[in-house]
């Protein structure tokens, strides 16, 4: 019951905050310089995480700036606002996000470009839109797995779109992300969205989870020069593979 009263109690704020976030990126962004729209999006996503129970825990360095492209492991909706709370990045995401009510503005206003995965060709189109801002000086980040995995492993990288760095001559940074139980430091699987999982049932058993941490750890940069890229999409899963161990 107490777990429950304290669910109910998060979810209150976090929703409040949500809204927060989207009356300002309607009414407010249009009046702000892209670099405090960046830091309002990091802000507002450290925020969320507090409001959830959640404490955020970076290891490593964040890139300080762009151009870079971040890879990372995938396990629940939960992850882009925990890196984006380290470090703001325009993601890749799946282009039914952007319709969504309430996440679909939260989710343009903090950048976000859209792939069709049902559409093979459409990842050439992301490809080129992500070499364009890589070589504006922009931070993109992606999830090479495709899908979210269970967190005890990693599901094979795709290849493609690490392309817009080769094309680029942005370097790609490995990053890797845990939540685990704050008092213990094991792996939690209260955020976990995998397969049949429900959304509404793993934000609930996020909220009345005991205290959580995100770890967010990242590597270090490594130069597109010379790579073939599905060469490189696997050493680059044995090194956030690595990344993750070391979480622990």
């Amino acid at each position: 019951m107490i777990h429950s009263l304290k669910a109910c109690w998060r979810l209150s704020r976090a929703v409040a905050h949500a809204a927060s976030g989207w009356w300002t990126i309607r009414f407010t962004f249009p009046k702000l310089s892209q670099l405090e729209r960046n830091a309002r999006v990091q802000a507002w996503s450290r925020r969320m995480l507090e409001l959830m129970g959640i404490t955020l825990v970076v290891q490593g360095t964040p890139p300080p700036k762009g151009p870079v492209l971040l890879i990372c492991n995938h396990l629940s909706w939960l992850d882009i606002t925990t890196i984006h709370a380290a470090r703001h990045v325009r993601f890749v995401s799946k282009s039914d996000v952007k319709g969504w009510p309430l996440i679909g503005t939260l989710s343009n206003g903090s950048g976000t470009l859209y792939i069709e995965r049902e559409r093979r060709r459409d990842a050439l189109r992301v490809v080129h839109r992500m070499t364009d801002a890589l070589r504006n000086g922009d931070l993109i980040g992606v999830f090479p797995e495709g899908t979210t995995s269970d967190g005890h492993g990693l599901l094979p990288f795709h290849a493609n779109l690490l392309q817009a760095s080769i094309s680029s001559g942005a370097p790609v940074l490995p990053a890797a992300l845990r939540f685990a139980d704050a008092a213990t430091g094991e792996t939690s699987q209260a955020p976990r969205y995998i397969d049949d999982d429900n959304l509404v049932v793993s934000l609930w058993n996020t909220l009345r989870a005991p205290p959580l941490l995100a770890i967010v750890r990242f590597g270090e940069p490594q130069d597109p020069e010379g790579r073939d890229r599905r060469a490189w999409a696997q050493s680059l899963h044995e090194d956030v593979q690595q990344l993750r161990r070391e979480t622990h």
